[in-house]
């Protein structure tokens, strides 16, 4: 039986290769999806990035995350300001509501006494920040 053939230890062993073979690749990934978001690079110096990404793999990674580190935490806030800010715009046009009519909404609560005066004021400074 092939099962039996496998001990333990060689199982923890095949784990934790595909574990780090995972990892490897997700670093892999994070690094050419960095490269090609970063517009002050050119084209040549990213064709060099990628050449040497396929020709010595594991010594380019290392150079690049530490040479380009604080750049790639920049580039990944940046996009994901801009995701947010994309999607809210989204959701505000789909929405269909405007601070006008949030105004509105805030007043008739304030008149049906949902809300009393200084929570209105608090909520009004917040909806015209």
């Amino acid at each position: 039986m092939l099962l039996a053939d496998i001990s333990l230890g060689e199982l923890l062993l095949v784990a934790l290769e595909i574990f780090f073979f995972v990892i490897w690749i997700w670093i892999l990934i994070t690094i050419l999806t960095d490269l090609f978001r970063d517009h002050q690079l050119s084209g040549w110096a990213k064709a060099a990035w990628v050449l040497f990404l396929v020709v010595i793999p594991f010594l380019t990674s290392l150079i690049y995350l530490i040479a380009r580190g604080n750049g790639m935490r920049d580039r990944t806030i940046k996009a994901q300001a801009d995701a947010k800010k994309h999607f809210d715009e989204y959701v505000q046009k789909q929405a269909h509501t405007s601070p006008a009519d949030e105004l509105h909404k805030l007043n008739d609560l304030k008149e049906k006494g949902a809300l009393s005066a200084e929570e209105f004021d608090t909520a009004k400074a917040k909806l015209l920040a």
